[in-house]
């Protein structure tokens, strides 16, 4: 990947790059306001799939960012694109939240707990044993497994949450078969995410605020990556890899102009 003046396209991450507990980072509302201003394609990427997008640009904008929901890319949207991909007007059994059933929902699938092409596993707070066993049962019937994000654990105001990882690490002892995991550190959400707006690797950026998903899936999908410290990552954190980002930043509010460039592109219509 060259330079960053070669990039025409952005993906960023969103907790850790634009926001942290709900509230806007330094730069971030800027950038943003930057890309709207000069009509740069770009999509604001989360590994969550308990939202939809309409969700995400809602919770965006109480914080101080205006995101339109179109902008945004989710684990959920990009499982729901590689099942459909794979198998279109398919059907699945969901352990998730509306983000996961919805972006199901309208890429054509059936949900169903007879006989489902695939279980999907995504990010929820509200799973029982009952449906994991269906899971298991289901898998083992012969669905194939399929989870959002690999994360095993989560942020919440009281400590760390198991997440969809979690979840999927039972189901995986009880069946004996791991999950296909769409979302990142597989450069799959990215390369979903480019289709989506029409970019190329060559000319497309990631913004990341972790080595271990955002910046290896960015790398193996020859994006230019730009790590920042806003999130997770210190110095230590980056040394523990035998990779490295093209850019290391403090944070966004590195990435905004003074001064706006001049662009062809007609803003269109709110």
């Amino acid at each position: 990947m060259g330079a960053r003046e070669d990039v025409e396209c952005w993906l960023t991450d969103m907790d850790g790059v634009l926001v942290h507990e709900n509230h806007a980072l330094p730069g971030a509302a800027e950038l943003i306001q930057q890309w709207q201003d000069e009509g740069t394609p770009y999509l604001v990427l989360t590994n969550n799939s308990i939202f939809t997008p309409r969700d995400l640009a809602a919770r965006l904008r109480a914080s101080g960012l205006h995101v339109p929901e179109e902008r945004i890319w989710t684990s959920a949207l990009a499982t729901a694109d590689f099942c459909r991909s794979q198998m279109p007007g398919g059907s699945a059994f969901v352990i998730g939240e509306a983000g996961m059933t919805t972006a199901l929902h309208e890429a054509g699938f059936i949900m169903t707990e007879t006989n489902p092409d695939y279980v999907v596993v995504g990010e929820t707070r509200n799973y029982s044993f009952d449906s994991i066993t269906k899971a298991v049962r289901l898998i083992l019937g012969g669905a194939r497994f399929i989870v959002t994000n690999p994360d095993a654990t989560g942020p919440s105001a009281d400590g760390v949450l198991p997440a969809t990882g979690a979840i999927a690490a039972m189901i995986s002892k009880a069946t004996n078969k791991e999950p296909y995991v769409v979302g990142k550190p597989n450069p799959m959400m990215f390369r979903s995410a480019m289709n989506r707006i029409g970019a190329h690797s060559e000319n497309t950026a990631m913004i990341g605020d972790r080595m271990d998903t955002d910046i290896m899936a960015g790398i193996e999908a020859g994006l230019h990556t730009i790590l920042v410290m806003t999130g997770i990552s210190d110095q230590a954190e980056i040394d523990r890899y035998p990779f490295r980002p093209n850019e290391i930043l403090a944070g966004v509010h590195e990435l905004v102009r003074s001064e706006p460039v001049e662009s062809d592109v007609v803003p269109s219509e709110a």
